[in-house]
């Protein structure tokens, strides 16, 4: 089961983090923010200024789904709830103890868990807040709980820029790594095809039933190989290949009324604590990179934290654009700002403010061009990490149908007309062209390589939640 993508386009940077870590970083305070959960519109928030909470405490809810509650990553003391307009919860920002204290879940043997109900997974995973790591398809909404999905995917390498290495990160975490992928595979067993949630009362044809999957995609000798009990395969290629829409979309796509989740290794991993330590444990390894990082390399810390403890005296100038995430798709916060909860990098590039006056007509090799625009220059150093900063060089102007958009994007789908049927408010265009396929990640190639500078993440999510809401 090895399929190899012939195209993409990886985004050689300066600054990947060397193979060393710095264990057990400990932030003054932690921030959880709701809009990093999509589809929680109306967060109720469950705690109040000066309120002490432990590591697993509820700290919000989602009004639409009471049984999805977000638990805090520390324990500690509630300093600040933020609100935006009409009240609506922007952050809750915690001030930590220099121990963490965990409120207590029942912890299971491996034996147990393998004999455990999917009742009494889902029970265990909602209310201990390790819920939020499952993510559902389409829309990428934080999975609803009364929905049983088709199968559920997990990509075990990340081709991002800059992103994390996995075989690093996870060495020495194989029996967590299992302990996931056991509670997990209890959620899909005996699901119906195509992920739809039937009533007991309902007529149902036998053939209609089948047992859902856990489906890996790897890349070739990776440790996640050896893990048990799930589907495998490997993907060879560019950027996107470690997207797990582009696996979806090579092993079982998505049709409209169907339902699939996904999770990362990192929820994997901390679904395994939680069975088997009976904690919520949200700490994590993740890359500080990036070429105006001093010294780039992997840190230990507690989701939410504050980045000023990772960039403090590492930063070699102030003309700096702080990223939680990948420079793809990643969230610009500021230099004390915290990570996002699904972030694993921090990366650190120079700021694009400023003016090139016919930049791209100068001969260079600092500059990157997919569509080899800067000629042999370009070519030659095509390929070599370069020290990017965050100036798009241009505007935002006519939509421009070059062909180039299809060459980066290793899936059945042609992202000119579906971005075209967005603009046109097209349903059936849409629906037809493959949007339930797609994320906001899985176009971000083509909004880097786009002449047009259109900002097609932003715009796909448009048609998502137009879709949602029709």
């Amino acid at each position: 089961m090895v399929k190899k993508l012939n195209k993409g386009f990886d985004i050689a940077l300066v600054g990947k983090a060397n193979l060393t870590l710095v264990e057990n970083v400990i932030s003054d305070t932690y921030s959880f923010k709701p809009s990093d959960f999509k589809g929680i519109n109306r967060p109720k928030v469950l705690v109040n200024e000066g309120d002490v909470v432990k590591a697993g405490t509820p700290i919000f809810r989602d009004k639409q789904n009471d049984k999805v509650v977000f638990a805090s990553p520390v324990s500690g003391e509630v300093v600040a709830v933020i609100r935006g307009e009409k009240r609506v919860p922007l952050e809750i920002r915690i001030l930590a103890d220099k121990q963490t204290e965990y409120l207590p879940f029942r912890a299971f043997s491996e034996a147990e868990l393998l004999s455990a109900s999917s009742a009494t997974i889902k029970e265990q995973l909602l209310q201990s807040g390790v819920w939020a790591n499952i993510i559902a398809r389409p829309f990428g909404l934080v999975a609803n709980p009364d929905v049983a999905p088709k199968h559920i995917f997990i990509s075990c390498f990340d081709s991002h820029p800059l992103a994390p290495d996995y075989e690093f990160v996870f060495k020495g975490q194989e029996k967590y790594l299992q302990a996931g992928i056991n509670a997990l595979a209890k959620l899909v067993e005996g699901s119906i095809s195509g992920g739809l949630n039937l009533k007991k009362t309902d007529s149902l044809n036998p053939s209609s039933v089948t047992k859902g999957k856990v489906v890996l995609g790897t890349k070739p000798n990776s440790l996640f190989k050896n893990l048990q009990g799930a589907e495998i395969h490997e993907f060879i290629g560019a950027h996107p290949a470690g997207n797990v829409g582009v696996h979806i979309h090579h092993t079982y796509p998505i049709n409209k009324g169907e339902y699939v989740w996904t999770t990362t290794p990192y929820g994997l991993q901390q679904i395994g604590k939680l069975f088997l330590e009976g904690k919520y444990d949200a700490k994590k390894i993740i890359a500080v990179a990036g070429s105006e990082i001093k010294n780039p390399q992997y840190y230990q810390i507690t989701s939410g934290t504050n980045i000023a403890k990772l960039v403090e005296n590492n930063v070699k100038s102030d003309n700096v654009r702080y990223v939680s995430g990948n420079v793809l798709t990643g969230e610009k916060i500021a230099k004390d700002g915290s990570l996002g909860f699904y972030h694993n990098v921090l990366t650190v590039i120079p700021e694009g403010n400023y003016h090139e006056f016919f930049g791209w007509l100068l001969p260079s090799t600092s500059k990157l061009s997919f569509s080899r625009a800067l000629g042999l220059f370009s070519f030659l150093s095509f390929g070599k990490p370069r020290a990017l900063d965050t100036n798009i060089h241009g505007e935002e102007r006519a939509f421009v149908q070059t062909g180039e958009f299809e060459k980066v994007m290793p899936m059945d789908i042609l992202p000119s007309f579906l971005f075209k049927s967005i603009v046109a408010n097209d349903f059936e265009a849409m629906e037809d062209l493959g949007i339930y396929e797609l994320l906001e990640e899985d176009v971000a190639l083509c909004e880097f390589i786009d002449v047009s500078k259109m900002e097609f993440q932003a715009l796909l999510r448009k048609g998502l939640d137009a879709l949602q809401e029709a």
